[in-house]
């Protein structure tokens, strides 16, 4: 196990991602916020769903969802039908102008890690997704956000990388 330095190391580290995701953030056109791209990926990763499950997906308040979905519906890239279940409910699907929107910010920010990565070689890059990727499976080892550390068992890595391809800040780009 790495030494308390090198996990205080990290933590900073971490922390600094932030500013970059920030960073990338800004890259967004002004009509598409974080929430509303992060509302089109889950919907073109994962297909149509209940308010109720993207919420969980996001992680976020029913609200907050509500308004970010109303957001993606006014401009037309997403649409909203009754669920056949339970007709109170609306089912939302990613339509073929959220689509187009999804590819276009895709590719914005494809092009910004490229200029901003551009003295990394390839082999680099691939090391820094393998890790990220690492990364991201050792928390979902966890389980509940905020729960105290635990022994790894390996079963849990053994799981998908892609658990977490809901990056409210990465909109159509490979996890």
């Amino acid at each position: 196990m790495a030494a308390q330095s090198q996990f205080a190391e990290l933590a900073r580290q971490l922390s600094a991602i932030g500013a970059v995701k920030r960073d990338l953030a800004r890259i967004l056109p002004a009509h598409c916020p974080a929430g509303s791209a992060a509302v089109l990926t889950l919907l073109d990763h994962h297909g149509e769903m209940r308010m109720s499950r993207l919420a969980e997906l996001l992680a976020v308040d029913m609200s907050v969802t509500s308004r970010h979905v109303a957001h993606v519906a006014e401009r037309g890239w997403v649409d909203r039908a009754p669920d056949p279940c339970d007709k109170r409910s609306r089912i939302l699907r990613l339509n073929p102008a959220g689509r187009a929107l999804l590819e276009e910010l895709s590719e914005r920010y494809i092009q910004t890690l490229a200029g901003a990565l551009d003295d990394w070689s390839d082999d680099e890059v691939g090391q820094l997704n393998t890790m990220l990727a690492r990364l991201r499976r050792s928390f979902d080892c966890l389980g509940v956000p905020g729960a105290a550390p635990v022994k790894h068992s390996g079963e849990c890595r053994a799981r998908s990388p892609h658990h977490f391809e809901h990056d409210a800040v990465t909109p159509a780009t490979p996890a």
